[in-house]
This record gives structure tokens, sequence and C-alpha cells, in this order.
């Protein structure tokens, strides 16, 4: 089966704080096709991040499909706050890329 990267079908993947203790990332399209093959692929859930971030599923805190915004949202809890000693992404802006590579299968 063919597959196209996460990276090419979405407009933005990013990744900043929210609040001290917590990561979120963010997966918009810009139109509703890619969204809805990338929702219905099973190719992103919480289950899936877990394991392309090697954390454990308890430290997803919210997994959202937004259909209004053609967007995939989740978030997770950091191990140390933002701005600790030894923390070493104190924006938690350069935590998306595992997703960029993220493979969609598309049919032929």
């Amino acid at each position: 089966m063919k597959t196209v990267k996460l990276v090419d079908l979405a407009k933005t993947i990013r990744s900043k704080n929210a609040g001290t203790d917590r990561i979120t990332f963010d997966i918009i399209f810009r139109e509703k096709e890619n969204y809805e093959l990338v929702r219905k692929s099973g190719a992103l859930s919480r289950e899936k991040v877990a394991k392309l971030f090697n954390i454990p599923e308890s430290r997803i805190v919210d997994f959202v499909e937004f259909d209004p915004a053609f967007a995939i949202k989740f978030t997770i809890n950091r191990l140390v706050p933002s701005g600790s000693f030894g923390e070493g992404d104190i924006f938690g802006c350069q935590q998306y890329p595992p997703l960029l590579d993220v493979e969609i299968p598309v049919e032929d």
C-alpha cells in the first residue's frame, strides 16, 4: 500500500508549552480531505503517539480530533516543569519532529 508522510498532508505541525507542566501538539490541515484521511487511518491515536514518543500512554492527558478546525491535538505531561534545571526545551517548541515522518496509508 502506498503511504504519504504526515508532513506532506498537514499545513501545520507544532509543539508548544501548555503551562509549566505540559506540552501541547497541534496538527492542522488546510483541506478537510487530508484531515479525514489522517483521522480515519488511525495513524495518530493515544497508543500510537505514546509509541512514537516512547512515553507511557498515561502521560498523554488529552487527545482530540477537532473537526471544525481540521485539527488533531494532544497534550503530554512534562517529566519536569518548564525551565527546571536540566530541562532542555523551555518553550516546548522542539518536540514535534517525530510527527513529521509518520506514514499515512493512501489508496493508489
